[in-house]
């Protein structure tokens, strides 16, 4: 590395690596390797590459960095601290404690400077190739000839682990079919994983796996050597037409005379006698624990007046293309903040009743576009479904290498990796971004719609095909339990529209939702568009049930359906009436929503006093006895389906106004 005082490198990486170790060890629970190992190329990576402002984690053109493997956390919070970043020397002796703004795996919103929530291995991966989409798409849309105010790398630090998950190899074949340029990944090369060597089963080429996917590969043989670090770095910088990944090749446990280049320095402490021992070999004090070195920390430091100074430039840059473009730059700023434009869903059309009505996954087609007419934040596509998810945005074309500033994505039969593609765009700001594929594959998508859910991210995910309305796909297609499971994630929120202005509705609430992903569980049958100038009106979708039917006076039964559902429960309170039973039918698109209520709303729509209590709904009947009590009835699927015509099934399965009909007798005569 082109550096004047190598006895001073050598000091801040060991300040790295010590901080690490002795945090680990106070905590006596962590990942000590892994920084010890990583802790030089990070050193060159933040002092010499990394464009950002420690006094302003949240500046817009900073450069993103992702620690995907999160479980060395420490080797960030360490930079973090060093750097400047608003987390005190106590912040680090309290890793991994109650309440503590280090906890055991980076978690966004918990630490100043820490871009996406990282744990499962290859997320981190993935979401970091959503940051990179995010800024070339930016960069294309906003960027004027001498003013680009949109030009920042997506940089990060992957390991073996994250190389093994299926979803980095999603994301790395779509990343290199996009040509990221900047995006560069450095690949701690470590060989070793919980169970031992990773030859005991990953042993194929990686770097030409990597060369396959389209990237710029090299290979950095020593993971000490900085100024081959450096020099990789500047050649990745150089490549604009590739993503790049630079496999640096580390020893996990470095200095630690029993524990380097061995499973055991992966995920426990070293010990006490084995920290002596390695401060001793690295010729480091003993005493004080969590020791920095006043020129290593000054060193570091510089970040802050640097950082202050980029953001200066990019300030006076951006007072100038406001000048210049006064209209763009006001949109640039509002889509940035997150704030919609003036009348964004002045377009969303008001649908009159019909009999025969539309599949919901078609009116959420028609919807999307008069929304993105209107709203240039809204961003995303299908993993390979969009004729059947209708996620297409009209008069745009496809996000590609060469048209990024188009806003429909491809993005292949990925969904794992288009879930965490969606986070990667949502985090880096600007967007609001969606994606669409069959309800049933949301298991595929789950664990990215966990850390959205986690993070509260904005993010919206259209999934279609919802029940065994789908039909002779059979039992593979038809999703039972994952409305269930679904609704059981914390900060999700589940909207299952009943008709088409419900669908209308549901958008609105994704659109302006700050609650977190939200799901759009949409039908392919089609469904009747309800008069609501007879029924409860839509609008009331946002209360997450309401009456949509009522009776004069106190209901004998109250009758509880979502979705295609809906239509039953209308039917079986229609024959109940003319047997004397007066049932009010509640529309139920979304539990989280109704959930939030007050109590006084809730007893309105679900009053106590009622006995007879019947939900329908073509899935698991899980979670629906908290609404119906202990005498109600869950008419439902316990089991999987069939392949057979959507009438055959619902008949032969019993989800009929026929079943509701028969559940609401045996209950008001019981």
């Amino acid at each position: 590395m082109n550096s004047q005082n190598p006895a001073l490198d050598e000091l801040c990486i060991n300040t790295i690596r010590f901080l690490s170790v002795d945090a680990v060890q106070q905590a006596n629970s962590g990942h000590p390797g892994m920084p010890m190992g990583a802790a030089p190329m990070a050193y060159v990576l933040w002092t010499k590459f990394l464009r950002h402002s420690p006094r302003n984690p949240g500046w817009l053109d900073r450069d993103r960095f992702v620690l995907s493997a999160g479980h060395g956390s420490m080797l960030l919070y360490s930079l973090l601290h060093l750097s400047g970043y608003d987390l005190s020397l106590d912040d680090l002796k309290n890793f991994r404690q109650w309440g503590s703004k280090t906890p055991g795996h980076p978690e966004y919103g918990d630490t100043p400077g820490v871009e996406t929530t990282t744990g499962p291995l290859g997320q981190g991966f993935a979401t970091g190739v959503g940051m990179a989409i995010a800024e070339r798409h930016l960069a294309a849309r906003f960027n004027k000839s001498n003013h680009d105010i949109v030009d920042h790398y997506t940089y990060g630090i992957i390991s073996d682990g994250d190389l093994m998950e299926g979803i980095s190899h999603e994301a790395a074949s779509f990343a290199g079919h996009l040509k990221l340029g900047k995006l560069i990944y450095l690949y701690d090369d470590n060989h070793i994983s919980i169970e031992g060597k990773t030859d005991i089963a990953f042993t194929e080429n990686r770097l030409q796996r990597f060369e396959a996917y389209g990237w710029h590969v090299q290979q950095v043989e020593d993971g000490n050597d900085l100024q081959a670090i450096e020099d990789a770095l500047t050649a990745a910088r150089n490549e604009t037409d590739r993503p790049s990944l630079v496999a640096v090749r580390t020893s996990i446990g470095f200095g630690s005379p029993n524990r380097q280049d061995t499973a055991k320095a992966h995920g426990e402490p070293l010990g006490d006698e084995e920290r002596r021992l390695t401060k001793e070999k690295l010729g480091w004090p003993q005493e004080p624990t969590f020791y920095i070195p006043e020129e290593a920390l000054s060193h570091f430091r510089k970040s802050v007046d640097k950082g202050l100074e980029l953001e200066q430039q990019w300030t006076e840059s951006f007072r100038s293309y406001l000048n210049e473009f006064p209209d763009l730059g006001s949109m640039f700023e509002k889509q940035i903040k997150g704030e919609l434009p003036q009348d964004w869903d002045k377009e969303i059309p008001v649908f009159p009743a019909d009999p025969k009505g539309k599949a919901t996954r078609v009116i959420s087609g028609q919807v999307l576009n008069a929304i993105a007419k209107n709203v240039p934040a809204l961003m995303g596509g299908s993993a390979d479904l969009a004729p059947s998810n209708k996620t297409w945005i009209d008069n745009e074309e496809n996000f590609q290498a060469g048209s990024y500033d188009q806003r429909n994505i491809h993005f292949g039969v990925r969904e794992f990796g288009m879930t965490a593609v969606l986070n990667g765009m949502a985090l880096h700001g600007g967007f609001i971004p969606y994606g669409g594929t069959f309800l049933i594959f949301s298991d595929y998508m789950r664990p990215a719609i966990r850390l959205a859910a986690l993070m509260k991210q904005h993010t919206i995910y259209v999934l279609t095909h919802d029940s065994i309305g789908l039909g002779e796909d059979g039992p593979t297609h038809q999703p039972i339990e994952h409305l269930a499971s679904l609704r059981s994630m914390p900060n999700v929120t589940v909207l299952r529209p009943a008709d088409a202005n419900e669908t209308a509705e549901a958008w609105k609430f994704a659109i302006k939702s700050n609650k977190g992903p939200t799901v759009l569980a949409l039908t392919r049958q089609s469904l009747p568009t309800l008069d609501r100038t007879v029924f409860g009106p839509a609008e009331l979708l946002h209360r997450g049930a309401y009456v949509l039917k009522d009776v004069d006076g106190t209901p004998d039964a109250l009758i509880l359906a979502s979705g295609s559902e809906v239509k039953l429960a209308l039917e079986a309170a229609e024959t109940l009436a003319q047997d004397g039973v007066a049932a009010r039918v509640v529309s139920m698109p979304s539990w989280e929503l109704f959930d939030d209520q007050t109590q006084e709303y809730k007893n309105s729509v679900l009053p106590a006093n009622v006995k007879a209590r019947v939900s329908i709904e073509a899935g698991a009947t899980q979670g629906w006895h908290k609404y119906l009590g202990m005498n109600g009835k869950a008419i439902g699927l316990d089991h999987f389906g069939a392949s057979a015509p959507i009438n055959d099934l619902f008949t032969n399965f019993g989800i009929t106004a026929d079943s509701v009909v028969q559940a609401v007798k045996s209950l008001v005569n019981g």
